[in-house]
């Protein structure tokens, strides 16, 4: 979190009073061994892959989240949408969302917006799942007059669930019911280690059931900025190609 000192605040009288602000994870800032890293990083340019750094924060991201490839993207909202329009490449398909997810309620309806996907919500339990039942009856495509059901997203940790961690079971489970159905499952990680921690468990496993996961540097890992997109080679390829046409759209 960020820590101000009363002296830098307006009006402050200089006092050793310090302020820590807690509205969010992401005020967190670089500590001072970050900034020096940062500072001295590699460069190179991406366009054609010589960027040493950000080839290794994406070959250490796709090991440590058990995954063929990964890619580093400014934001969030961009790795979701980047998902949904890999995953719902076909023209006239759905993606089903819970009604809480940041992925619904905060992203400006990116997947409508821009990659032409139809987000299909469903109620939200308060520890960040839903039912699993009402999810079977939420999969279309069926009839001409419906759109295709391909894509599942859920949130780990849930934040406008109380930061609730999922249940590894229903996560299988839920897996189990979208692989029959056809459909994909993409994980909104964005705070994705504070479920690794509460659960003492590498990511890996808490990732394994699904297709697709972001997670945030920028919030508790204290990053400047950025998001990194993790999945199978295939989806990162195309997620690559398509990060190219919607960079300007996202500022």
């Amino acid at each position: 979190m960020y820590a101000q000192s009363a002296a830098d605040e307006v009006g402050g009288d200089g006092g050793n009073v310090r302020v820590v602000d807690f509205r969010s994870d992401t005020l967190s800032v670089p500590t001072p061994s970050m900034r020096k890293a940062i500072f001295e990083a590699v460069v190179g340019d991406d366009v054609y892959g010589e960027d040493p750094t950000v080839r290794k924060l994406e070959q250490r991201s796709a090991a440590l989240f058990g995954k063929e490839a990964a890619l580093f993207v400014p934001s969030g909202t961009m790795a979701n949408l980047l998902a949904i329009m890999v995953h719902c490449s076909r023209r006239g398909t759905e993606a089903v969302v819970g009604d809480m997810a940041h992925g619904f309620l905060y992203e400006q309806g990116g997947a409508a917006q821009i990659a032409g996907v139809l987000l299909s919500t469903i109620r939200n339990n308060p520890d960040g799942t839903f039912c699993l039942n009402e999810l079977s009856k939420k999969f279309r495509g069926f009839d001409i007059h419906e759109p295709n059901t391909v894509l599942v997203m859920v949130e780990n940790t849930h934040n406008m669930c109380g930061g609730k961690v999922l249940p590894l079971d229903w996560l299988e489970n839920l897996a189990k019911m979208c692989a029959e159905k056809g459909a994909k499952v993409h994980m909104d990680g964005a705070r994705v280690f504070n479920a690794a921690a509460h659960l003492n468990l590498p990511v890996s496993r808490i990732v394994r059931d699904v297709d697709s996961v972001c997670f945030c540097l920028s919030k508790g890992l204290a990053c400047p900025v950025g998001s990194v997109l993790v999945g199978s080679a295939e989806f990162i390829k195309e997620a690559h190609r398509l990060r190219k046409s919607t960079w300007r759209r996202n500022e």
